[in-house]
């Protein structure tokens, strides 16, 4: 965040010195904070708006979802925000949360278990079941709750279609076609199912059934089949009419989905748009922060107490180890407010660095004028772990931050640990190589624009403890 105290804030703080016994005015000062992304502010707002009507609904939840995001415990105010409103799924799912975060994983999940046999059209509760289950380790019964749900509610479309998602992104293929083809039998043909198909058969490498799906929906402008068409140009050495998708797609709601394609794009056709895009040379800065003897350490020992999943979620880009959830730069911990405080300071440094303002440009479009997070995590890798080819849609600005690395010999030679800047996915097998590869150590932070492809070489043995954060774009 930016630090600087907003119009509305100041508003806000003025009124709840005016009728300080207001505990409306308490509950919005509280929203003001979190908005802002002033977490300790907001946690003692929605304390004071609790003391003063310790029966509110609205302000116990937001007190308990403040607390479960500032890394405070939970899990007993979130069990009173139930009680106050038993049916809110809000309430459930950060009850469920918070329990989970205290250690009660089964409790957890008995909550959102019974939640679901009450609401089976609860899509959220499936996914933070399914998310919990996974993380747990269950890799292939984890989206289980969804059949159950189906069998009660079989002609709840978007059911179905949250189940082929959660389904789909473990690339378990003929789970997912399965899922489709049962809608299909149940609803008939529809053009959400046709582009769900083409999909499967261009991801999982059906070349000739993609063919034609996409020939069959080729007067759609749907995004999914346009970022799928995208992909399936460049395994196919179409780099143009792939660029012709990408370039729709940054028309509309999709558009920091594309920018990456649009770079491996230019590249491949040699167009100076890459250097537009990417920088001459790319906009990527490393910074060695300073920190106090043993800071990094005392860092590490709070990182790894967080790390309490076995498997990384199925969105994340993390092979061989795991990530955290929730925003790590909300928790309270002095450490934590000390490094990002040192973090805003270089990426405003960073920010400085970059060429003026330019139009249509996704990350020199619009100033900085706001620091808030989308994002901000840590990843323990282990032996052989590593992370593919991806990059950040919910940023404008993405990091690397070396917390613990492992002995150079056990890391093995160079490049194995390093990040790689600019590789393409491996599975688009794309003839480019990446723009630069920087060598990690304790203390460096990575800044690079987030429509930046990026990724970690395997190492051999020992550990890699990193943080990561997304700068928001702002909003419009």
């Amino acid at each position: 965040m930016s630090g600087e105290r907003s119009a509305t804030i100041e508003t806000l703080e003025a009124l709840v010195q005016r009728v300080p016994a207001d505990a409306r005015a308490w509950q919005q000062l509280g929203f003001g904070y979190r908005d802002e992304q002033r977490m300790a502010e907001s946690v003692q707002a929605f304390a004071r708006a609790l003391a003063l009507a310790p029966d509110d609904a609205l302000s116990a939840l937001a007190h308990a979802e403040i607390c479960l995001e500032s890394g405070l415990p939970a899990a007993a105010l979130a069990r009173r925000a139930l009680e106050l409103a038993p049916a809110n799924s809000a309430a459930i799912g950060c009850c469920a949360t918070a329990l989970a975060a205290e250690g009660q994983r089964r409790a957890a999940e008995n909550l959102l278990t019974s939640a679901l046999a009450q609401r089976p059209d609860w899509l959220e509760g499936h996914k933070l079941l399914a998310a919990l289950r996974y993380t747990a380790g269950d890799e292939h019964e984890y989206a289980r709750s969804y059949a159950a749900a189906v069998r009660a509610l079989p002609q709840h479309l978007p059911l179905r279609m949250a189940w082929f998602r959660s389904v789909a992104q473990s690339r378990n293929w003929e789970a997912a076609s399965r899922i489709i083809e049962e809608c299909e039998r149940s609803f008939g043909a529809q053009p959400a199912f046709t582009i769900a198909q083409l999909f499967i058969a261009s991801e999982s490498g059906d070349t000739a059934r993609a063919a034609t799906l996409f020939a069959a929906t080729a007067e759609s402008h749907d995004e999914v089949r346009d970022l799928a068409w995208v992909r399936y140009c460049l395994r196919s050495g179409d780099p143009q009419a792939a660029e012709a998708a990408a370039l729709r797609l940054t028309r509309g709601p999709s558009a920091r989905l594309a920018w990456p394609y649009l770079s491996l794009i230019w590249r491949l056709t040699d167009n100076p748009r890459a250097a537009w895009l990417d920088g001459s040379p790319p906009y990527v800065r490393s910074y060695d922060l300073a920190f106090e003897v043993g800071e990094l350490g005392q860092l590490a020992v709070l990182l790894r107490s967080l790390h309490r999943a076995r498997s990384p979620f199925l969105e994340q880009s993390v092979r061989g180890g795991t990530q955290t959830d929730r925003q790590l730069f909300f928790r309270h911990e002095p450490i934590i407010a000390a490094l990002k405080s040192r973090v805003l300071a270089a990426v405003r440094e960073y920010i400085g660095s970059l060429p003026p303002l330019e139009a249509g440009h996704p990350l020199l479009a619009t100033p900085h004028e706001s620091l808030l997070f989308a994002g901000s995590w840590s990843v323990l890798l282990r032996g052989q772990g590593f992370h593919v080819s991806h990059s950040h849609p919910k940023g404008r600005i993405s990091s690397a931050l070396y917390v613990a690395l492992p002995d150079p010999a056990a890391r093995g030679d160079a490049p194995a640990g390093w990040l790689e800047i600019g590789a393409p996915p491996a599975e688009l097998k794309l003839p480019l190589q990446p723009y630069l590869r920087v060598e990690p150590r304790p203390g460096r932070l990575v800044l690079f624009p987030s429509t930046m492809w990026h990724a970690t070489v395997p190492f051999n043995e020992g550990e890699r403890l990193t943080i990561a954060f997304d700068v928001a774009p702002p909003k419009h």
